[in-house]
């Protein structure tokens, strides 16, 4: 059985390196450190202009945190699905909940009439649900067409015994697609514990800055940060290791 690979990314050049290395799909987001969040309009139209044989999916998602939303961040959740869509993304990715760990299904069928009929994938909101069984059936009730999940655990390897009863419980309604701290290292024991037919991942690497005039003292973040001149790139070879990885 052939796998489907979708790679997260932050940028154009992430686009392209999943292109490059054989991936079948992206999920563009800004803010990797947050978790991803919505990137900018600019940067989805030249994505989507870069690229001609891969699929660019968009989060949609205002802010870091939990996954319960105003009604302004709603608003502008459904703007953007809407401008996404007219940009020409070929997927967008979704996710709320209610205090109670249930879906919001308000805002799920909101946002989802505005993807217009793109295929929308509900993303790993999904493992703070208080009940996974259930809020699978909800989201296959609901026309969702995937859900990313690392089985509500640390990484998908752990909750891989959760994700293959989540695959065989969904059947054919939703696709389980496992995700989290998925490597070249564990891919294979995931895909062969799980029984998924899709995988995403990440394949980051380092790679210094190349400013040459550099300022040590002033940091644009919060206490808890990154080097300011450290970057962390999508590479083709880290997502190749991965796919070979995985047989």
């Amino acid at each position: 059985m052939s796998l489907t690979y979708e790679i997260c990314i932050d940028s154009v050049a992430g686009a392209v390196a999943a292109e490059k290395a054989g991936a079948h799909r992206v999920e563009l987001c800004a803010a990797l450190f947050d978790g991803g969040l919505t990137p900018t309009l600019g940067t989805v139209r030249a994505a989507l202009a870069a690229v001609s044989s891969i699929r660019v999916n968009v989060i949609i998602r205002p802010r870091g945190g939990d996954f319960i939303f105003d009604e302004h961040e709603v608003a502008a959740m459904e703007h953007d699905v809407a401008l996404v869509r007219e940009a020409g993304a070929h997927g967008v990715v979704i996710g709320a909940l209610t205090p109670e760990g249930t879906v919001d299904r308000p805002v799920v069928e909101r946002l989802m009439a505005a993807a217009g009929g793109l295929p929308v994938t509900f993303h790993r909101a999904f493992d703070m649900a208080a009940d996974p069984f259930g809020t699978l059936d909800v989201l296959a009730g609901l026309g969702v067409a995937r859900v990313l999940t690392s089985g509500q655990d640390a990484s998908a390897l752990e909750g891989a015994p959760l994700i293959a009863e989540l695959v065989r419980h969904a059947g054919d309604r939703v696709i389980v697609m496992p995700g989290g701290g998925v490597t070249d290292r564990n891919v294979a024991r995931v895909v062969a514990a799980t029984g998924a037919r899709e995988i995403h991942f990440a394949a980051l690497s380092e790679e210094p800055s190349p400013a040459v005039h550099r300022n040590p003292y002033p940091f644009m973040g919060g206490e808890l940060r990154r080097p300011e001149y450290q970057r962390l790139v999508t590479t083709s070879g880290g997502i190749a290791s991965v796919i070979r990885a995985a047989g």
